[in-house]
């Protein structure tokens, strides 16, 4: 046979169906079975009226493909209320890169997720989340428990779908995977009234929408691809840069681009600052790694920021927390070059001289080629030592002689033990801070933390989601007492699924980065921030919820022991730890200020002048 005429016989071959193919099913049944073909583990929802006929379908489907051992193929987790069930299908996201899935009922099941689902859209995460609606026929009516999802989610994902034609619901549903993860994923909801989850229908088992101008914008963007005219003008600026920097972001995350994150910084010597979301995009005990930057970066970073000439930005889209004043971010970058796969992104806040929209990966792979070939070699060692003797002269660092427990001690602790390996979820505040800032990230989707929205209450849901998605991993929440009470609830879902989650309340006795804002720049007038009259016993609590290890920690000289139990302990853990209610985060970038006007605080030095000047660092010759 001949090369054409076997090109011509695997073309001529019929497509391998389904093996449900031409099945007669429910709407529902045909839900689950699409869950299933797209890879779902695990779901998370709560149940309700209009979405019964899903849910049935979901336990006839586990008892009829239970494995030899007893386990359900896709189990479903449920949480204390909808919200919770959000934040684990991002948990379960974050920490997989798949895509999440909850599944709730109509009205307030449906409204409980708007957060979630904003959330997600926020941090780029995939979702799909399947709610219940009432029958077609009583759309628009104010039936029991309507609410008008696509409305409302409409301005919160990337893509809502109303099923309201039963033959239209496989296709549908196999769309919103598509859509959740191609691209720059989001999370896309699927409202389905009850009747079309009852409808009787045949399986297909591969169509999909027909979403033409979609597929045709994702296609373009996929293909995109560097030519060697844009490769060469991005590395002529850099071979002409003497103190380059890189500003990653979430995206080399979710692009799946560490490891060619990695090789470019080996191949060119370029340090690497990463964003709140870009933690364990590239290792940050590296010695060209200068962890976070931003608000709360660290100050060895910022001031790299503002010496670098020129910046390289992966993935990230110069939000507030990190540009607050765009004009002034980056004040000596001669060029500044950005590489997102969302055009829209693309100079959307800081004006670029160079740009690609494409995969990340891809890009960076494509510049390495290139600047080997042509022999490209920073000579940066200068720059190199500059970046050094900023990590020394302007490390992190806190009250050390304080008699009260300082939760940057808690922080190092638990990663001097962890030895950096643990997955972190967070809650929002000023422990998610301390966290970001004195935890060791070595690789991606170990940090699990709300970052665009900054939600309080994420940390514990997120921490259920990833400890089912990584059973065998060692997944610690730390939260703050303001922030936990947001979701207490799944306290008891930790226990009823038996999930071996270490959890750190570090417990200030109010909103501590609230407080410290007013007490920074509100005269110190603390409205509605102090919990001092409040009666939360949180170890009870986690006792009443089946805790068997449940601690509170207040004697500075028992944090070490106390930490090694806590986290040796086989099974769901509680340490409640009592921290200095005056602690601050440090460093911070003021509202309205540029890093220049950084706040250091009163144990991280500052530097009063930039020590650095255009002869510092001599520039390579061009490849």
């Amino acid at each position: 046979m001949t090369l054409s005429q076997a090109t011509a016989a695997v073309t001529a071959a019929p497509p391998v169906l389904h093996p449900c193919a031409g099945q007669s099913m429910t709407g529902a049944e045909i839900v689950v079975q699409v869950l299933a073909d797209e890879g779902c583990r695990v779901l998370f929802g709560y149940s309700g009226g209009a979405i019964l006929p899903v849910y049935d379908a979901v336990f006839r489907y586990n008892e009829r493909h239970r494995t030899a051992d007893g386990r359900e193929p896709m189990p479903l987790i449920v949480p204390a209320n909808e919200q919770g069930a959000g934040f684990m299908a991002a948990g379960h996201a974050r920490a997989t890169g798949d895509v999440g899935v909850a599944v709730v009922t109509s009205g307030p099941g449906a409204t409980n997720l708007v957060t979630p689902i904003r959330d997600a859209m926020a941090d780029s995460i995939p979702l799909v989340a399947i709610c219940g609606q009432v029958p077609t026929a009583l759309l628009g009516s104010d039936a029991f428990q309507e609410a008008p999802v696509a409305g409302i989610m409409g301005a919160c994902a990337k893509h809502v779908f109303l099923v309201t034609e039963p033959t239209q619901l496989e296709a549908t549903l196999r769309s919103a995977f598509e859509i959740a993860r191609s691209g720059r994923p989001g999370p896309v909801v699927v409202d389905i009234p009850k009747n079309v989850q009852n409808a009787g229908l045949v399986f297909d088992g591969a169509c999909r929408l027909p979403l033409p101008g979609y597929r045709a914008r994702l296609r373009a963007i996929e293909q995109a691809h560097l030519d060697d005219a844009a490769c060469n003008e991005l590395l002529r600026a850099l071979a002409q840069a003497r103190r380059p920097l890189i500003y990653a972001g979430g995206g080399v995350i979710a692009a799946g681009a560490a490891a060619a994150l990695a090789t470019f910084v080996d191949t060119f010597g370029v340090p690497v600052t990463t964003t709140l979301m870009g933690l364990g995009g590239f290792d940050t005990t590296h010695p060209l790694a200068l962890h976070l930057l931003g608000m709360h970066g660290t100050a060895h970073a910022n001031y790299a920021v503002e010496d670098c000439d020129f910046l390289l930005a992966l993935g990230a889209r110069f939000d507030d927390r990190v540009a607050g004043v765009p004009a002034q971010f980056a004040p000596r970058a001669r060029f500044i070059a950005q590489i997102d796969i969302d055009p829209a992104e693309i100079g959307k806040v800081k004006r670029v001289d160079w740009h690609h929209a494409g995969p990340l990966a891809p890009a960076l792979e494509r510049l390495v080629a290139h600047g080997r070939a042509r022999g490209l070699r920073p000579q940066l060692a200068p720059w190199h030592a500059h970046i050094a003797a900023l990590k020394r002269r302007h490390a992190l660092d806190w009250d050390r002689a304080s008699a009260a427990i300082q939760p940057q001690a808690v922080i190092e602790a638990i990663n001097r033990i962890t030895r950096g390996e643990a997955i972190i979820s967070t809650g929002v505040g000023q422990h998610q801070m301390w966290a970001a800032q004195y935890f060791d990230f070595r690789r991606p989707r170990h940090w699990l933390t709300s970052g665009s929205m900054g939600t309080m209450g994420f940390g514990l849901p997120a921490a259920i989601g990833a400890q089912l998605a990584r059973p065998d991993a060692l997944v610690i929440d730390i939260d703050g007492d303001g922030s936990i009470r947001m979701n207490l609830g799944e306290l008891e879902t930790v226990t009823t699924y038996d999930l071996p989650i270490k959890i750190v309340v570090l417990n200030n006795r109010g909103d501590g980065m609230v407080r410290q804002w007013q007490r920074l720049f509100f005269a110190g007038r603390f409205a509605a921030t102090d919990k001092n009259l409040h009666r939360k016993d949180f170890v009870r609590a986690a006792q009443a919820d089946g805790f068997e290890w449940a601690r509170r920690l207040e004697d500075k000289a028992a944090l070490d022991a106390t930490i090694e139990a806590f986290l040796a302990h086989p099974g769901p853990a509680f340490l409640e730890v009592m921290i200095d209610p005056e602690a601050g985060v440090y460093p911070m970038v003021g509202p309205g200020a540029n890093y220049a006007q950084m706040v250091t605080g009163p144990f991280i030095a500052a530097r009063s002048a930039t020590p650095v000047s255009e002869a510092e660092v001599p520039a390579t010759a061009m490849f």
